[in-house]
């Protein structure tokens, strides 16, 4: 009979691989750990994104020669002066900050009653089958979705034969465009949000008199905005950044975006392009400055 003993040593004793060794030493050194995790992800947001950004600011200080088209590196702010103090600039800059705000405030007077419906009142089935009818303008193309709003507000689109007439091709197009693409990334983040909310202040609220809205209005909302505020970044910085669908159903409006693109492309004006495109950084950067100092993002 064999010895006990030694069966259950030769249980115990697990054998030794390189990959268990070196499992075993990432295991006693954490930090190392972390470090080797986070090294690809932090070397490809410093090379893509920071690196990109530096590229542009640099760029945006340059100048083209308007009869070669040729850039020179020699530093100048003629770019910078001329983003500034032209009309053009002006115009196009508060008309997409415009926008912006406008899409920002419909999506989330859009989103507020849906994610709470989906948080605090809808049974476990229909949360998840509205999860699904959220999402599932995402599994659509950019593009398919924005030509079918042009399709919509054509003059014998659906909403002429729904409700008589139609805005037509132009800013108001604009903005129900972007609401409409925008709103899934607005109502996901605020109804995260207030799922945290317990339901026992909900409770407590009912059981002290509370009606619904002063329930939803004193306990509700100011628990919630740091997820409205995630929200309102979503919908504002990417309807800053916005070009195609102002191309689509803007009619003859023009962006931001529009800006950058035509000198990119047409203008053949690198450093110009550069210079606009700093406009909806520095906006976007006052935007969460602003923010900042509200302490809505202390608890994100």
């Amino acid at each position: 009979m064999s010895n006990p003993t030694a069966v259950s040593r030769a249980i115990a004793s697990p054998v030794s691989s390189p990959a268990r060794r070196l499992s075993s030493f990432l295991y006693a050194h954490p930090r190392l750990r972390l470090a080797l995790l986070l090294t690809a992800p932090l070397f490809w947001l410093g090379v893509v994104y920071v690196v990109a950004l530096a590229l542009l600011l640099v760029t945006a200080f340059w100048s083209t020669d308007s009869f070669t088209g040729e850039i020179s590196t020699s530093f100048t702010l003629d770019n910078v002066v001329e983003v500034i103090t032209g009309s053009l600039y002006q115009v196009v800059t508060l008309r997409t900050v415009g926008i912006a705000l406008a899409v920002t405030v419909i999506d989330v007077a859009l989103a507020l009653p849906i994610a709470f419906f989906m948080s605090k009142v809808a049974t476990v089935r229909t949360r998840r089958i509205m999860m699904i009818l959220v999402l599932m303008p995402l599994w659509a193309s950019y593009l398919v979705k924005v030509y079918a709003w042009r399709s919509v507000l054509s003059d014998d689109g659906l909403m002429t034969w729904l409700l008589g007439s139609t805005p037509g091709y132009g800013v108001p197009a604009t903005i129900i465009a972007l609401a409409y693409l925008w709103l899934p990334f607005v109502i996901l983040p605020i109804q995260a949000g207030m799922e945290k909310v317990p339901d026992s202040l909900l409770e407590a609220s009912s059981d002290l008199g509370g009606r619904s809205w002063r329930t939803i209005r004193s306990i509700v909302l100011p628990l919630a905005v740091p997820a409205i505020i995630a929200g309102t970044i979503f919908s504002f910085s990417l309807t800053l950044g916005d070009y195609i669908t102002v191309r689509i159903v803007g009619g003859t409006s023009q962006m931001i975006g529009n800006l950058v693109y035509d000198n990119v492309g047409s203008a053949n004006n690198l450093p110009l392009a550069a210079a606009i495109a700093l406009i909806p950084l520095l906006v976007i950067s006052l935007y969460l400055f602003i923010v900042r100092r509200t302490g809505a993002l202390d608890n994100l």
